[in-house]
C-alpha cells in the first residue's frame, strides 16, 4: 500500500509517517515508480508506535521496544531492551518531575516574598490579581 493510504488506515499523516520511516521505526520498499510501498503488516506497526508515543516514549526508546511488541497495544515482552529502555524513561521522567517541584516551590517562594513586600508597601494588598477596571 501506499503511504496515502496507510494514512488514511492509521489516521497518522504522511508527514509522521515519513518520519517514523527516517527514525527506523517503519520500513517501506520502493515501487519502481520510486513511491513508498508499505505491506499490510505496517498498519499494526503504526499503531504500535502511536501507543508507545503516547506512553511518553521517545522514537529512539521505541526503536528498541519495537522487537518486544505484540499486538495493537502493544503488548511488551519483557526482552532485556525493552526493560533497560523503560527501566531508563521511568528514571528521566522522575528527573524531570523533581526538577519541575523544585521550579515550583522557588517560584511560590518568591511569590510569597513579593506579596509579603508588597502587603508592607501597599497595605491595601490582598495577594490577588486587581480587577480590571470598567470599561
Amino acid at each position: 500500500m501506499r503511504i496515502g493510504e496507510l494514512s488514511r488506515r492509521t489516521g497518522v499523516n504522511a508527514h509522521q509517517l515519513r518520519y517514523y520511516e527516517a527514525q527506523g521505526l517503519l520500513n517501506a520498499d520502493r515501487g519502481a515508480n520510486g513511491y513508498r510501498e508499505y505491506d499490510e503488516s505496517a498498519v499494526l506497526r503504526v499503531k504500535q508506535i502511536r501507543h508507545l508515543l503516547g506512553a511518553g516514549l521517545s522514537s529512539e526508546d521505541i526503536a528498541y521496544l519495537l522487537p518486544c511488541a505484540v499486538g495493537e497495544a502493544p503488548e511488551l515482552l519483557g526482552c532485556p531492551e525493552l526493560l533497560a529502555a523503560m527501566r531508563s524513561r521511568l528514571r528521566r521522567l522522575d528527573d524531570q518531575m523533581d526538577r519541575l517541584a523544585r521550579s515550583r516551590a522557588a517560584l511560590a517562594d518568591y511569590i510569597d516574598a513579593a506579596e509579603q513586600v508588597s502587603s508592607r508597601t501597599y497595605p491595601l494588598f490582598d495577594g490577588t490579581d486587581p480587577e480590571p477596571a470598567p470599561a
